[in-house]
């Protein structure tokens, strides 16, 4: 799937620069023809067969995601690492330092949340399809980080951090990251 992405990711962009920077010259000095030559129907074919194809193996990979379920995130109870902010635990004692933990996650909105939310920036209130945004987002990241803590037979995750940047438009980037330690009994 994510290889049939990427042709039609491909074919998108050969045929918007084709169409752009070949075919609206091409139209300024033969306007008088109105007959589209070969190739800048090609171009045309590729640049909306590419979305078409884009937009079907994303649908397709998010029809799965939901019927598999994905693997649920660990609730409070199931989790066996403890995380902290702080660098100590009252009562316990760091016996071994294991080295720095991390997950990463780049999260979006789809376009008809992305459009709900900018009228709503314009009217006023909490932007709630972000906020849900960047809730599954450090969901998913503290879940990767736990995960790769617990291969590693920590007892808990001491000074985590969280990070966010934008990557592109409604994307944002999470970073988690703390240091996994054994704790005494």
């Amino acid at each position: 799937m994510k290889t049939l992405r990427h042709i039609g990711s491909l074919a998108f962009v050969l045929g918007l620069f084709v169409a752009v920077f070949a075919g609206i010259p091409w139209y300024v000095i033969v306007a008088d023809d109105p007959v589209l030559p070969w190739w800048l129907r090609i171009a045309v074919f590729c640049l909306l067969g590419g979305i078409l194809v884009v937009l079907l193996t994303v649908a397709v990979e998010q029809r799965k995601d939901k019927t598999s379920g994905g693997r649920p995130l660990p609730t409070e109870s199931d989790r066996t690492v403890l995380l902290l902010n702080s660098a100590a635990l009252p009562g316990r004692e760091i016996t071994e330092v294991l080295g720095l933990v991390q997950g990463h996650t780049v999260f979006a909105i789809w376009l008809g949340k992305d459009l709900s939310a900018i009228i709503r920036l314009i009217l006023g209130g909490e932007l709630t399809e972000y906020t849900e945004m960047m809730g599954r987002a450090r969901e998913a990241a503290t879940d990767r980080m736990i995960t790769q803590a617990a291969e590693m037979g920590a007892d808990a995750i001491i000074n985590v951090r969280y990070m966010t940047t934008s990557v592109v438009g409604s994307a944002a980037e999470l970073l988690v990251y703390g240091t996994a330690v054994k704790l005494s009994e």
